[in-house]
């Protein structure tokens, strides 16, 4: 091939490469970037998988942890000091008897089957619900309200790292899921907040005290978010289970047939050897 024939092809080269690259810089820019809310938040084809993400390393096992000196930042003030858990959260019941908690749901799978079995041994309990799920599933809402269960607010998707947030971006968040759980059964008590991964910062808890939602923790963490299996759930329960024990388990957010498993040997044992019961809300 001629020198001046190698010139122009090289020099056609050169050029569709630019034109590629243009291309491709510009197509990236015309793809949204995540939004920032459902940081964290894995998710299928079936929904939300809140399970997957890991409860926050501050406060493992829901264990009594330093709360903050007032000065510790802008809300700290604020900070409801009722509980000894976290930031003061609530950790015990307060009596000799003990609650089970179901988080991230309700889910049109697990939710039922939970329920199920609640009734089927008489025990009432408390949901922490996510809103997105709430709005998607507002009959199982409605379902866990009329059995005489306990609604506990559990952040608008989970997001694990709402507490890093603007302190209007958390009550924002918080009122909105707080909305679609009174949009779903008007008639609902909402009493408590559980903080997505058990990551309490001053500015959920000031959130809480503006709103009036006692700030939720547990005492008893069998790490079923983590699918470990029945036989392993029950073992962990039974260890850390004691007077007073707020429970923490979970009916969506990932596989929970484990769990489901799990509290069909439970429910009895607990009732042998407890009392169990809803956390109160208070009246109207």
């Amino acid at each position: 091939m001629r020198a001046p024939t190698l010139r122009a092809a090289g020099l056609v080269t050169v050029v569709l490469a630019g034109l590629l690259g243009s291309a491709f810089v510009l197509g990236r820019s015309l793809v949204p970037d995540p939004h920032p809310s459902a940081a964290g938040v894995a998710t299928t084809l079936t929904g939300p998988r809140y399970g997957e993400q890991p409860p926050s390393t501050d406060f493992p096992s829901g264990t009594t942890s330093p709360r903050p000196s007032p000065d510790a930042a802008p809300d700290a003030a604020h900070v409801p000091p009722d509980g000894d858990g976290p930031y003061g959260a609530q950790v015990a019941t307060g009596s000799s008897r003990v609650a089970l908690t179901f988080d991230d749901g309700p889910d049109p799978r697990w939710t039922p089957q939970v329920l199920a079995l609640l009734a089927q041994y008489g025990v009432r309990a408390t949901f922490c619900v996510v809103g997105e799920n709430v709005e998607a599933h507002p009959d199982l809402v409605r379902s866990i309200v009329a059995e005489g269960h306990t609604l506990c607010n559990h952040s608008w998707n989970h997001d694990v790292n709402l507490g890093k947030r603007s302190r209007a971006t958390i009550r924002a968040d918080l009122l909105r899921t707080n909305d679609a759980i009174l949009a779903a059964a008007p008639d609902a008590r909402i009493a408590y907040y559980r903080q997505p991964g058990g990551a309490w910062t001053p500015s959920v808890m000031s959130a809480c005290a503006d709103l009036n939602l006692a700030p939720l923790h547990w005492s008893v963490d069998p790490s079923d978010w983590k699918a470990p299996g029945a036989t392993t759930i029950e073992a962990m329960v039974r260890s850390q289970m004691g007077p007073g024990a707020i429970v923490l388990m979970h009916d969506a957010g990932g596989d929970r047939s484990g769990t489901v498993s799990a509290l069909q040997q439970l429910l009895p044992e607990l009732l042998a050897r407890f009392e169990l019961e809803p956390l109160p809300v208070g009246s109207p």
